[in-house]
């Protein structure tokens, strides 16, 4: 059975993934401050890049292996809210997205899809976890379904109990608020093995894999 996985997930020391408000002009919020290590080339292997290949580059390269559908929430493709309006929003990574295969976005309002010459192809689904993982299968081929994010949407998967991977990365920060995947869920770790690794740059890569 294909896995639904989580990967490059960052946390704050004080537990948060993602700010509280998203603008156009603030794709994250007020949670910047955990992204600045991160070098978006290396999703799509570390051939991409000429610096040194680091074990961070490493882990993080594993994010595009296998994969054959993203879901996402709403907000991880753009700030609207409420119904969609005329401005021909496509997202926020222009006509290129990284994705390249069917990403499944969660919205209570409906979109025509809208696809990419690289293969990307935005589906809009009003659909709770259960029924959206299904969805998402439908459209994965073999591979594995990617959980993407944002917090909010990945906690509502582990509510349901669908989460087989998660590569949570620790960032040596604090912001102070925003959107935590916990919220709470204090039983969660008895259904995972947990392994973690810090490296040189001070970050901590955790490896969650759900208990047999």
């Amino acid at each position: 059975m294909p896995k639904v996985r989580v990967h490059n997930l960052n946390i704050s020391l004080d537990g948060f993934s993602a700010g509280e408000y998203v603008t156009h002009d603030r794709p994250i919020g007020d949670a910047a401050r955990l992204f600045e290590h991160f070098d978006g080339r290396v999703i799509d292997g570390v051939h991409r890049i000429d610096e040194p290949i680091t074990a961070d580059r490493i882990i993080t390269s594993a994010w595009g292996q296998g994969i054959g559908v993203e879901i996402m929430g709403r907000h991880k493709f753009g700030p609207q809210n409420g119904p969609w309006g005329d401005d021909d929003w496509r997202g926020w990574w222009g006509e290129e997205p990284p994705f390249r295969t069917p990403v499944v976005v969660l919205t209570h309002y409906e979109r025509t899809p809208i696809s990419f010459a690289n293969g990307t192809v935005f589906h809009f689904l009003d659909a709770d976890a259960e029924t959206a993982l299904s969805y998402a299968r439908g459209l994965a081929g073999h591979g594995d379904v990617r959980l993407g994010g944002g917090p909010t949407s990945i906690r509502e998967f582990l509510r349901a109990d669908l989460v087989d991977f998660m590569h949570l990365v620790v960032v040596p920060v604090v912001i102070g608020s925003g959107v935590s995947i916990w919220d709470g869920d204090v039983d969660l770790q008895e259904r995972f093995d947990i392994e973690s690794v810090t490296t040189a740059s001070g970050l901590t890569h955790q490896f969650w894999n759900r208990r047999s």
